[in-house]
Parts: structure tokens; sequence; C-alpha cells
């Protein structure tokens, strides 16, 4: 596979429209066959690969910080009779493992931004399928808030992975199906084993759909629903929209950079060493400044590049295991830039703003995408840093953490530590904030403070109180928001022995590990779709029933039928 890069914008889209019409926009899938991401296959009735993703989510991503003037979203289809045939099978059939599951994975957070985007933007998706939507272009529209499918006797729902493929619904279908459409088990079960689908005033009954359109009347129903959608979303006021400007990035060899982050690959070791650095000047001091400034403002500016470095990452260095997490800057105006934008939220001291919100929100998905991500976190904690608000959510995503109890007094030639070891250096402290105690919630719907201390209230009472004051590494130690705190002496090599320990596992023992302590608490229809995606759908995609030479995804389309292995595991 060739390297992989999740920047684009609409003018060079290949598989996707957007039009916007006053507080309605329409993203119209209308995929090019021939330009598939990699070679070896043709996107067929609609179907996509990580390309066509990669433009939706950028697509979404724009209507957000782009056009808050849109408060519903029609997705539909450029081609006649059919909406989207899902994942490409070809693609699939010929896919690496990892490929498949960081594909499902990134095509499932994608979908997790637009319920969110219905959920607390006042953007309001609606999925308009004036033809046949199965597999995945069915999941995508489970994504949205409501579901109108075109009524002309040929047009159907569909999850036929089952049957068909041998796997299952790889972007949440079967979990959205129960847990957000409520349809009935023993229908879903029903469902999910007929490959033809279901369609007309069935869809409806069965709450697959939730409106069956004759096809004469579709164009002027679709309106009046979309524009009932718009006039019913709240979106929050503050004034013209923020361009996203193309990200200035470089990566050549070992490293990749941008403005406030940066990684630096060690693929013998299978470490990236990611530094984010904080803001460097003060905080803006008004939401219009922060307009002014626009995607240039530190908080958006750094969001944006986490989110693309994670993607990168994920996709093209599946090798390296550990990311190594480290900040730098002034943890004073991280939290100047917190304050500003938590003053201007709905629950904020001043107006609410909407671009304060998407702003946070934004933050809030990246690091979800980092909470999901099949990677050993590890966060160190040194002179220099500010690991402080939203970049102390930086060490809670983490599966370890290290911080350095004094300052280095001497650094040998082998050190892990890009510090200098001045003896004048500030110890290391970290700093609780008011954007760790409520708008950057996990997946699991708690806090990273309260997913630490889950079943220990004493213990997040202790921490609430210390908010605002800078700890050291005794005192981080002692409330638990660092893992250790060694001394100079010891912290080479207890960081070292941690990595090298990290290499020597088992990585699909090292996956199941973290997702499972990654999550306590409670489950969630977000914590389900991807614990599901994580345990079942990675075994079953390995297994040779729907990959090997006789399985189902290689079957498919050759006349043959697939060569199952009987036995239930």
């Amino acid at each position: 596979m060739s390297h992989v890069d999740f920047r684009t914008d609409p003018g060079r889209y290949k598989h996707w429209r957007m039009s916007v019409d006053g507080p309605v926009a329409t993203l119209t899938l209308d995929v090019d066959e021939q330009a598939g991401l990699q070679p070896g296959y043709e996107l067929k009735l609609n179907s996509y690969d990580l390309g066509v993703d990669i433009e939706l989510y950028d697509a979404t991503q724009r209507l957000r910080f782009s056009h808050p003037g849109v408060t519903a979203v029609v997705i539909t289809s450029g081609k006649d009779r059919i909406f989207c045939a899902g994942a490409n099978i070809r693609m699939l059939a010929g896919a690496s493992h990892p490929w498949k599951v960081n594909f499902c994975k990134f095509t499932n957070e994608t979908r997790n931004g637009i319920e969110d985007a219905t959920d607390n933007s006042g953007q309001t998706y609606l999925a308009a399928l004036n033809g046949t939507a199965s597999g995945g272009g069915y999941e995508l529209a489970l994504a949205c808030d409501r579901i109108l499918l075109v009524d002309d006797r040929s047009s159907v729902v569909s999850l036929p992975e089952l049957p068909l493929l041998g796997v299952l619904p790889g972007t949440g279908g079967l979990t959205r199906v129960t847990d957000k459409r409520h349809v009935r088990r023993d229908v879903a079960d029903y469902f999910a084993t007929r490959a033809e689908g279901v369609g007309g005033r069935k869809a409806e009954l069965w709450r697959l759909v939730d409106e069956v359109v004759p096809r004469a009347s579709w164009e002027e129903i679709l309106s009046e629903r979309a524009r009932a959608a718009a006039q019913t979303a709240t979106r929050l006021p503050g004034g013209a929209g923020v361009e996203l400007t193309p990200l200035d990035k470089s990566r050549a060899g070992d490293a990749i950079g941008y403005r406030y982050v940066s990684a630096v690959l060690d693929r013998d070791r299978g470490v990236a060493e990611i530094t984010v650095s904080g803001p460097d000047a003060d905080a803006p001091a008004s939401m219009d400044e922060v307009r002014a400034l626009g995607d240039a403002f530190w908080t958006l500016a750094m969001t944006r590049e986490l989110d693309d470095l994670i993607l990168d990452l994920r996709t093209n260095e599946p090798e390296i295991g550990a990311w190594v997490l480290r900040t730098q800057g002034s943890a004073e105006r991280v939290l100047a830039c917190d304050a500003l934008l938590l003053a201007a939220l709905p629950s904020g001291d001043g107006p609410a703003d909407w671009l304060a919100n998407e702003i946070v929100l934004y933050l809030k998905r990246t690091l979800k995408r980092l909470d999901v991500t099949s990677r050993s976190l590890i966060a160190l904690v040194e002179p220099g840093s500010c690991f402080a608000g939203s970049l102390l959510e930086l060490a809670l995503t983490t599966d370890r953490s290290f911080m350095l109890s004094g300052v280095f007094e001497d650094v040998s030639p082998n050190t892990v530590s890009p510090n200098t070891g001045d003896p004048d250096a500030v110890p290391a402290a970290l700093t609780v904030g008011a954007m760790n105690l409520g708008p950057l919630p996990m997946g699991n719907g708690l806090t990273r403070l309260q997913t630490r201390f889950l079943g220990d209230s004493a213990g997040l009472a202790a921490v609430e109180k210390r908010i605002g004051e800078p700890l050291a590494a005794a005192e981080a130690a002692e409330l638990g928001l660092v893992t250790f705190a060694p001394d100079d002496i010891d912290w080479d090599d207890e960081v070292r022995l941690a990595l090298e320990e990290r290499a020597s596992f088992s990585p699909d023992a090292l996956t199941g590990l973290e997702a499972n302590y990654r999550f306590a608490g409670p489950e969630t229809m977000e914590t389900k779709i991807f614990g599901r995606l994580s345990a079942w759908q990675n075994w079953i995609f390995y297994r040779p029933n729907a990959s090997g030479p006789d399985g189902a995804l290689r079957a498919y389309g050759t006349g043959k039928r697939a060569d199952f292995d009987r036995k239930r595991v």
C-alpha cells in the first residue's frame, strides 16, 4: 500500500459534491469508479474505499467550521437507483488485515462525527436514499438523524455482509440498528441474514427507515423535510465561518512536522516520539479575535495537526507500536486559551459562541481518536512541559505516565530525553484545569479523570480540589495523576525498560489489553461499536472463513461458494 495523505479540500474531491443553499447543505455521493485510492479494483455502484471516506470526513469538518449558517445536511446519491453499495468488496478482499481494521475504525469515527454534529452542533443530518443502500451504504444512513427511502418497488436497505461475505457490518451497523433505531432483536436478526434487504412499508414498519416516499413526490417531500429539520435545529450564534486552510506539513525520512506538533520515528525500536507545543503567543482577548485568527488560533491549529498525525501514523506506520507523548511551552497560555473557549460554551460565563463550541468538540473527537488507537501510549512529563488543562488530557489518555522528580542534573549520551540537563531548569509540573472536568468526555460518557478514578470518589474529589494549581511530581504521584515519578538517576532506565518491555510483547495481546483498560465504566453505543470492532470484527476478518483462499470475501462474485470451516469457536 502506498503512503496515504488525509489532507484534502473540496477542489480535489473525486467522489463527493458539496452544495449549500441557505440553511441546508447537500452532500452528494457520486463515486468515480476509476479513482480508487489503491490499484486493483473499481468503485462500482457508489461503493467506497478509504479515499471516499477521507473526502466525507473533510466535508463534514468544513460544514461545521466554514458554514455556521447550515443547520441541516442532506446526504444523497448522484447516481440513479443506487445510494451506496458500501465498502468495495475487491478492496477488502485484497487488503491486508491491518488495513481493513484501520479502514473500519476511521469510517466509524467519521460516522460518530456526523452524530456528534447532530447532537451538539445544531446540524441535523438526513439520509436521502434515492436508491438501494446496502452494507456500509446503509451504515452511513444509520449515522444520520433521519432516513428517507424512495418507494419504487426496487430500492431497499440491507446489511448483507453475513450471508454474502462471511463478515459483519464493520462500522457499527448492527449496534445502531438495535441501540439507536430500536429495531427488535428478532427482526434485526432476520434483517441481517436477508441478503436482498427490505424496502417499502416493511422497512418503515420495522424502523429500518423513518419514511418511505413515492418517487413522484421525492424531490418535493425531501425539500420539505430538509427545511423542517433546518428550522428546528439550533445553531449557536457567533459570526462568520472559518476557512480550514491546507495544513503546513513536512514528512521526510523519520520526521513529521507541523507548526505545533512534531514526531520523530524510530522504526528499529518501534517508537514514535510525539511533541505537542503550547501557544507561542498570549491567548486572544475575545472570540472576535479568535475569528480574526481563524484556523491559526492555537487550539484549533494544534487539534488539526494532532488529528492528522494520528491518522498518518495509524495508517502508514503500523509497525510503530509505541507512541511517546511530550508537551513543551507555557502552561499558563494553554489554560488561558482553555478559559477563553470555556467561557463561550453554552454552559460558560459569557455569551455562547458556535466557534468556541466547535473547537472544543473537535478537540474532544481528536482525543477520542487517540483513545481508540491500537498503540501503546506513554506520557513523559519533564521540565518545560505544559501538561495543563486541554493538554493534560494527552497524559490522561496514556497507558502509563512518567513524571520527572526534580530536574536533569546530568544527561548521558544515550539519554531518551531531549532535555539538555540544565540544572537551573524549573521542575516539571502538571495542572488540572476546568477543561478536564467535563467538556472532553471519552466514548464511555465519562471524563478521563472520572474514568481514571472510577469507584474512587475520594480520589477524584482530592484532584478536583487542586484545580488550577501546578503540581510537582511527588504531589501528582500521590494524587494518582501519574504512574511513576523517578528522579533523573533512574529516569532513562525506567523509560527505556518500559519501551523495551512493550516491544517484546505480542502486539495483538497489547491491543486487547489496552482496549479493555482504557474504557472502564458504563457501556455506551460508542464503546460497543469500537469494542465489537476490535474484538469480533477483528477476529472475523482474520479467520479463513472470511479472508482465506476459499473464504467468502475472495469467493464473492466468482460464482463459487465459500468453503467454511464449520466448527463454532
